[in-house]
């Protein structure tokens, strides 16, 4: 997982990108099948699935519309993955939540 790279906080790109993956997977899709509804070639998806490319907010839409699904639930999937890394901070008198280092 991203949080490997030294303690430091996991990208935003892995994050995205294996969620991606998950839900490619989950539908039992080829790259090939799901890049081509999106209208990316399979080794751009592959990258992006892998961390390797920053996606722009266009091909995110894409994708997760050739997936089915929404921003929305991409979002709320990424938090719900940063959740146990968050830990408690104070901050000005008050807590919030920062992730792990």
């Amino acid at each position: 997982m991203a949080e490997d790279r030294n303690g430091a906080e996991p990208l935003w790109r892995d994050l995205v990108g294996r969620r991606l993956r998950d839900l490619r997977r989950e539908r039992g899709e080829t790259l090939t099948e799901t890049a081509g509804r999106a209208g990316i070639s399979p080794q751009y998806l592959s990258e992006i699935e892998r961390g390797v490319k920053e996606p722009s907010s266009e091909m995110i839409a894409a994708v997760l519309g050739a997936l089915g699904t929404t921003l929305l639930d991409l979002t709320t999937s990424v938090a719900g993955d940063l959740r146990p890394l968050a830990v408690p901070v104070e901050v000005g008198g008050s807590y919030a939540l920062a992730l792990a280092a």
